[in-house]
C-alpha cells in the first residue's frame, strides 16, 4: 500500500495541495488547494451533483448560509451535544481526542462514542502514553464543543452571537418550508447540498482527511414512514453510494466495506448509522455516513421556531412529519481516496491513473523545442483549438521526457506532442498516460479522437 507521505509529497510538488498558511510556518491541519488540486476537486464536486441532483428526478439542490443564527444550533442540540472527548497531557500541554488516543496504541478496539469516564478508565488500564512526550501523566478526560462562534459586529451582547456551521445538513432542515412552498416536489424527495463545514476539531492529521474546514456533500431523503419503510430506503441508498464510488470515481471495491455503528458510537437520534469505509493507509476509515434520523430534526426545529414543518399527504389530505435517511460524504476525503487509489509507480515514473473525467486536465499539448517559432505557432493552434472543448494545459518547459513525466504525476490522461514531422505531414504524437505508448494522428482527427478515448 501506498505511504501517506508520498501523497503529502506528490501533491505540494505537483500542485495538487499545499500546508495552509506556508510562509509563516503553517496552522494545523488547514489546507490550501492548488492550480492542480482545486481543478479535480471541483471534477469530483460537479461528478457528485450530476449523479445525484441532476440525475435523479426527486432531488433537488441547496446552498445555505455559512454562518448561521445560533438558536438552529441551539435547536439541533449542537450547542450541547456536538462534542468529542477530550483529554490534556498534563506534561508537554498537548490535547488529544481521548477515543482516537487510545485506538491509535490499541489498534484492536473501538472506543468511539464510550462515556468520559470509560476513556478516562482505559487510559489507565493500558497506561497510554502521550505521543509527543512519551509520558503517562492525563488530565480527566472531558467534553470538548465542536461549533466555532463568530460574533456579528451588527448587534450588541449576546445577540451577536451566531455559528459556523458545523455540517450543512441544518441548512436543509430549517429551508424545508420554503423548498416544499416554492417548489413542485411530493414526497419521497430528497433536499442536497456541498459546501464548507467547520469543526474545532482535537485530533489532527492524516493530512486532509481530517482538517477544521472542509466540503461536504449531503442530502436529506424525505419520505413518508407510514407509505415507504425506511429499511428498504436504506439498502437502496448504500447500493446507490456503492456504485457512485466504484463506477463514478473507478475505486478499487476491494478497498471498501460497510460498517455498522454501535449502539454507543450511534447518535442519540439516529434509529441506524452505516459507514462506507475506504482503506486509508492509516487503516480503515470513514469515508460516507449513512444515517436514519427519523424525525428528529424537523421536529426540533418545530418546536424551536414555532414555523409548522410538516407536509400535507397528498392520499389522506392529513399533516405528517417526514422521516429522514441521510447519506453525507466528505469531499476532501473522496479526493484523498482517489489521489491514494489512482498511485502507480512504474520504475522511476510516478504515474496518478485517474479516471480522466477526474483528471485536472484531459491533454497536454507541447512543442517539442520552446526555441523553434514554427513548432511553438503550431502547437499553440493546436492548444487553442482543443480548449474550445476540453480543459488542457500548455508546457514547453524542459526536455520532453521530463515534461511527460510531469503530466504522468499529475494524471493527465494524455499527451500531444508538435515536432518536425508535424510540420511535413500534420500529423502529432499523441502519448497515452498509463501505458506510455505513442501513435501518430492527423491534427484534424485530434478532436474526436480525444473525446472517444475519454469516455
Amino acid at each position: 500500500m501506498i505511504s501517506l507521505e508520498k501523497i503529502v509529497a506528490l501533491a505540494k510538488r505537483r500542485g495538487i495541495i499545499y500546508p495552509g498558511s506556508d510562509i509563516y510556518g503553517g496552522l494545523a491541519n488547514t489546507y490550501d488547494y492548488g492550480p492542480v488540486g482545486v481543478e479535480i476537486l471541483r471534477n469530483i464536486k460537479d461528478i457528485w451533483w450530476k449523479f445525484f441532483v441532476q440525475g435523479i428526478d426527486n432531488i433537488v439542490g441547496l446552498d445555505a448560509s455559512i454562518i448561521s443564527h445560533q438558536k438552529l444550533w441551539q435547536a439541533s442540540g449542537h450547542t450541547s451535544g456536538f462534542a468529542d472527548a477530550m483529554v490534556d497531557c498534563k506534561s508537554c500541554k498537548s490535547r488529544f481526542r481521548a477515543d482516537h488516543l487510545i485506538e491509535n496504541q490499541k489498534e484492536d478496539l473501538n472506543v468511539e462514542g464510550q462515556p468520559e469516564e470509560k476513556l478516562s478508565e482505559l487510559i489507565k488500564k493500558f497506561h497510554i502514553k502521550c505521543p509527543n512526550c512519551k509520558k503517562e501523566n492525563w488530565t480527566s478526560v472531558r467534553k470538548f464543543n465542536l461549533l466555532f462562534p463568530v460574533n456579528l459586529g451588527i448587534v450588541e451582547g449576546d445577540q451577536s452571537l451566531a455559528y459556523l456551521r458545523g455540517e450543512t445538513a441544518q441548512g436543509i432542515f430549517i429551508n424545508f418550508k420554503n423548498v416544499v412552498d416554492s417548489t413542485r416536489v411530493k414526497l419521497p424527495f430528497g433536499i442536497a447540498q456541498i459546501g464548507k463545514s467547520f469543526r474545532n476539531e482535537i485530533t489532527l492529521g492524516n493530512f486532509i482527511f481530517r482538517t477544521i474546514e472542509f466540503e461536504q456533500g449531503e442530502i436529506e431523503y424525505f419520505f413518508d414512514p407510514g407509505q415507504d419503510t425506511w429499511e428498504k430506503i436504506f439498502e437502496t441508498w448504500k447500493k446507490t453510494m456503492w456504485t457512485f464510488v466504484t463506477k463514478q470515481l473507478s475505486i478499487d471495491e476491494k478497498k471498501l466495506r460497510w460498517r455498522k455503528h454501535s449502539d454507543e458510537e450511534r447518535s442519540f437520534y439516529s434509529t441506524r448509522t452505516e459507514d462506507l469505509e475506504y482503506q486509508f493507509p492509516f487503516g480503515f476509515k470513514e469515508l460516507w455516513g449513512l444515517a436514519y434520523r427519523t424525525d428528529y430534526d424537523l421536529r426540533q426545529h418545530m418546536e424551536a421556531s414555532g414555523e409548522d414543518l410538516t407536509i400535507e399527504d397528498p392520499a389522506g389530505g392529513k399533516r405528517i412529519t417526514p422521516h429522514v435517511i441521510e447519506p453525507a460524504v466528505g469531499i476532501n476525503r473522496l479526493l484523498l481516496m482517489v489521489l491514494l487509489d489512482s498511485y502507480s509507480e512504474d520504475g522511476e515514473r510516478v504515474v496518478l491513473k485517474l479516471d480522466p473525467k477526474i483528471a485536472a486536465y484531459k491533454a497536454a499539448v507541447f512543442p517539442l523545442l520552446a526555441n523553434k517559432p514554427d513548432l511553438v505557432k503550431k502547437a499553440r493552434s493546436i492548444y487553442d483549438a482543443l480548449k474550445q472543448d476540453l480543459n488542457v494545459v500548455w508546457d514547453d518547459r524542459g526536455n520532453i521526457g521530463k515534461r511527460y513525466f510531469a503530466q504522468d504525476e499529475i494524471g493527465t490522461p494524455f499527451c500531444l506532442t508538435v515536432d518536425f514531422q508535424t510540420l511535413e505531414d500534420n500529423t502529432v504524437t499523441l502519448r497515452d498516460r498509463d501505458s506510455a505508448k505513442q501513435e501518430r494522428l492527423k491534427i484534424p482527427e485530434l478532436q474526436n479522437t480525444l473525446k472517444e478515448k475519454l469516455r
